[in-house]
């Protein structure tokens, strides 16, 4: 269960007890908190982890309107909605992630980014920034490349989309091992 009183920083890592210290902070002093986070690392450094704790504690203690949604699943959701045979229109997909009073949005950039996906990015985030509603982002890729062939996030959703995130969040690196690894050993 991802919690705030169970995330474990690994031993001397100071990215994700600064990344705790953002968490615990946004959860404490929301709904004041004027911007949300987006936590960038490689898989398992517990991003997905802290956003969902963040959600978990704003809807248990404050009773704050929450969702939480999977970028390409949302994504897969809506392209559903475009279906002749589909029961949801594509307003009754976003109409929840636009209107959430907090929203995390995992795994951003994900998607292949077409010009369909950057389209529908765009359409949610600019009504989040536009209606002042706090988003929380995660994401695997990173503002700079780490390998020659790396994409960064900028190259996923684009410059516009990026700079707009710049604005509505906190910008925060996780690094560390994937912490999944230990179910292997």
């Amino acid at each position: 269960m991802c919690l705030l009183s169970n995330y474990q920083p690994a031993a001397n890592n100071g990215s994700q007890l600064r990344a705790f210290n953002y968490a615990f902070r946004l959860a404490r002093e929301y709904p004041s908190a004027d911007r949300g986070l987006l936590f960038m690392g490689t898989c398992g450094v517990g991003k997905t982890h802290l956003s969902v704790a963040i959600l978990r504690e704003l809807i248990e203690k404050k009773g704050v309107p929450c969702l939480f949604y999977e970028f390409g699943s949302l994504m897969k959701e809506i392209q559903n909605s475009y279906s002749p045979v589909s029961q949801t229109s594509e307003l009754t997909v976003l109409a929840p992630v636009m209107e959430a009073e907090v929203l995390v949005l995992d795994e951003l950039g994900a998607a292949e980014p077409t010009d369909w996906v950057r389209d529908t990015m765009m359409q949610v985030i600019n009504a989040r920034y536009n209606d002042k509603k706090l988003t929380i982002f995660t994401t695997n890729y990173a503002d700079t490349r780490r390998t020659p062939a790396e994409e960064t996030l900028e190259d996923r959703i684009g410059a516009r989309l990026r700079s707009r995130l710049y604005e509505m969040c906190k910008t925060v690196m996780i690094e560390g091992e994937d912490f999944r690894r230990r179910f292997d050993s």
